[in-house]
């Protein structure tokens, strides 16, 4: 029998001074998250695609993608208890000025996991993400 998990959702709103389809490509292409992360990621954008980010640390699929408004995923690291479910990784991505407010929903994480999960968020995606933006790499890539 399969034991039971605590659970946390994790909410973040950021501001990136990126237009949304920018951020969106950003966040599903594989060459460009690995350009503002500076680590490997694999994996293409299309639904039902496997993925994979911070050199495998980070594995998941797509299980939604509206261009350039929403993403949604299935989510989990390699530090997952052993028996709990994939998360559920949601980014709402909404016009603010020239750049975007992002929304995030992360549900079912591991409650054991969330604190480090919720200060990782801030640390090593919208820091590198704003700073990418702030770069001349700058929208380059598209998807």
């Amino acid at each position: 029998m399969a034991r039971s998990i605590r659970t946390a959702t994790i909410r973040q709103r950021v501001t990136i001074s990126a237009p949304p389809d920018e951020v969106y490509c950003a966040l599903t292409n594989a060459r460009q998250h690995a350009a503002f992360t500076e680590s490997e990621a694999t994996g293409s954008g299309r639904v039902g695609a496997r993925f994979t980010a911070w050199d495998g640390y980070i594995h998941g699929k797509h299980l939604v993608l509206e261009k350039p408004r929403r993403i949604v995923q299935e989510w989990s690291t390699t530090e997952w208890p052993s028996g709990a479910a994939p998360s559920r990784l949601e980014i709402r991505l909404e016009p603010k000025g020239t750049g975007t407010l992002l929304v995030m929903v992360h549900a079912g994480v591991p409650a054991a996991q969330a604190a480090s999960l919720r200060q990782g968020w801030k640390d090593y995606y919208w820091s590198p993400l704003r700073a990418w933006f702030a770069s001349k790499g700058r929208g380059r890539t598209k998807t």
